[in-house]
């Protein structure tokens, strides 16, 4: 795998895109679609809970200095943030994985990004092209489980892979009222884009997600759908999270155990962010 760095004309922002040899993306989407994606999903998520076990064992807290070590040059990563559930220490590798801020960015802007990761789709509603899974043909519509013409074609469509070193807290993009929480059942193959070439968006059409709406202060909705993958032992919403319930700008509405991409259409396009680029928490939209 290549990792080519570039820089986008209309910002000072960096990113990455992911190069993979075609025979490699191949084999992977094959194994993931072809291999896993064939087992029923009960046994994927079986699998995938047993999986994620290993990092809630004592012994898994040895992995956190080293893979510090390996995945962020900020010295002092750490120290932005806190173990979670109010614990004084991170006592396994999912703690790490479930970090919490020690305080949450700060930003004036009343859109900001919901996560962090990789921004590897984006494009209107309308010009987002469809996708054939397992012989049906979807639409970005079926991310969210709407109706065709629910969504409006001028939305933008954005999908933020979250890599496992990511944080994996999803927090409302805007203040506004929660007007629907749907969990969708499904697969958990494999989500890294890279894989699927041309349809980095595969993943989100079959997994299982919930799906999250919520409606600004000015009338629109915005929709999110929070995607779980292999080793996702559960995807968990805050108790308080209810339809009708008001949200706050940067509040937290979902936390991963492990991998996910976080999928959104939105009634604004991005401001400074363009595909490929690497999107944080608190960003401006």
């Amino acid at each position: 795998m290549q990792f080519i760095s570039h820089a986008a004309p209309e910002s000072n922002i960096h990113f990455t895109v992911f190069k993979v040899p075609q025979w490699r993306a191949a084999m992977y989407q094959f194994i993931s679609v072809q291999l896993w994606g064939s087992l029923p999903s009960m046994v994927q998520r079986r699998l995938s809970a047993w999986y994620s076990s290993i990092y809630t064992k004592p012994y898994s807290k040895k992995i956190i200095k080293p893979y510090l070590r390996i995945n962020y040059s900020d010295k002092n990563y750490l120290q932005h943030f806190k173990p979670p559930n109010g614990k004084k220490d991170f006592d396994n590798f999912q703690d790490f994985f479930t970090r919490e801020f020690r305080a949450l960015p700060k930003n004036t802007s009343p859109y900001i990004w919901p996560c962090e990761g990789l921004l590897c789709d984006m494009g209107t509603v309308a010009t987002t092209a469809i996708s054939r899974v397992k012989s049906d043909k979807r639409s970005i519509a079926s991310i969210f489980q709407v109706g065709d013409h629910t969504i409006p074609k001028d939305y933008f469509f954005t999908n933020v892979f979250l890599h496992n070193k990511n944080y994996h807290r999803i927090h409302a993009p805007i203040t506004g009222t929660i007007s629907r929480i749907q969990h969708v059942p499904g697969d958990l193959i494999v989500l890294r884009p890279w894989i699927y070439k041309q349809n980095p968006s595969l993943p989100a059409l079959r997994n299982e997600r919930y799906n999250i709406d919520i409606v600004d202060t000015k009338g629109r909705t915005w929709y999110l759908s929070i995607v779980g993958g292999p080793a996702v032992g559960t995807i968990a919403l805050p108790d308080h999270l209810q339809v009708g319930v008001k949200v706050q700008k940067l509040e937290q509405i979902a936390l991963f155990y492990l991998g996910s991409t976080c999928c959104m259409a939105a009634p604004l396009t991005p401001r400074y962010h363009v595909k490929n680029s690497f999107v944080a928490v608190g960003d401006t939209y």
